[in-house]
């Protein structure tokens, strides 16, 4: 190491120390000095990938190392692994002189594998049964169990009704148990404009219809 890059690398061996102190004993911080590939790791903080000081550079970082100083960019979270299958969080930041030569770099390692577990967890609890497409609303009064109920019915007609969706609508309400609460008949008479043995007799309707009906 140059006596002139000194300063630059002990400000990265300072840096490394305290990105571990601050995001734990999952994260590795590794210093390279270029000035020899064969034996460029000078400085880690944590220990993560097993990698002993005067190990080699990396093959990602000789890619970059290939091109001119100018092309030469920092590669920011990529994607690696530990020897052991584990999956990392990776980033590496390249030090220059003052005259903008590479010298060395700043990798940073993240063990990311728990996280990924536990996100896989979180992901199977909050997940839902896509086949079972049913809702369920929570009122604090039986009037506002039949108004939600016929409010979430009435939404899929037109404002005014015929005949015919008139009883599709009551259909649609029986079909949802509405009228096994006791005034839901006199409420659903209000919305529809009609009386309430007009909903009796839409009721008798459909439920003879229901009765004689034959699935194939």
């Amino acid at each position: 190491m140059e006596a002139c890059h000194q300063t630059i690398f002990d400000f990265a061996k300072r840096t490394a120390d305290m990105l571990v102190k601050m995001f734990g004993n999952r994260c590795e911080v590794a210093v390279h000095d270029f000035s020899n590939l064969e034996n460029s790791l000078i400085h880690s903080a944590g220990n993560v990938t097993n990698q002993d000081i005067g190990s080699p550079i990396t093959n990602l970082v000789l890619e970059e190392l290939r091109k001119t100083p100018s092309e030469i960019k920092d590669i920011p979270n990529y994607k690696t692994h530990t020897k052991t299958g584990n999956i990392m969080k990776s980033s590496t930041v390249f030090l220059r002189d003052e005259k903008g030569n590479v010298i060395g770099a700043l990798c940073m390692n993240y063990d990311i594998s728990l996280l990924m577990n536990m996100d896989e967890m979180l992901q199977d609890f909050i997940s839902f049964d896509e086949h079972q497409p049913k809702s369920e609303s929570f009122f604090t009064s039986i009037h506002n169990v039949i108004q939600g109920m016929v409010d979430q019915v009435l939404h899929a007609f037109k404002k005014l009704l015929s005949l015919e969706e008139k009883i599709e609508f009551v259909r649609q309400l029986e079909d949802r148990g509405t009228f096994l609460i006791k005034g839901s008949t006199d409420y659903v008479a209000t919305v529809l404009g009609v009386s309430k043995f007009t909903i009796y007799n839409y009721l008798q309707k459909i439920r003879t219809q229901n009765e004689y009906f034959i699935p194939h």
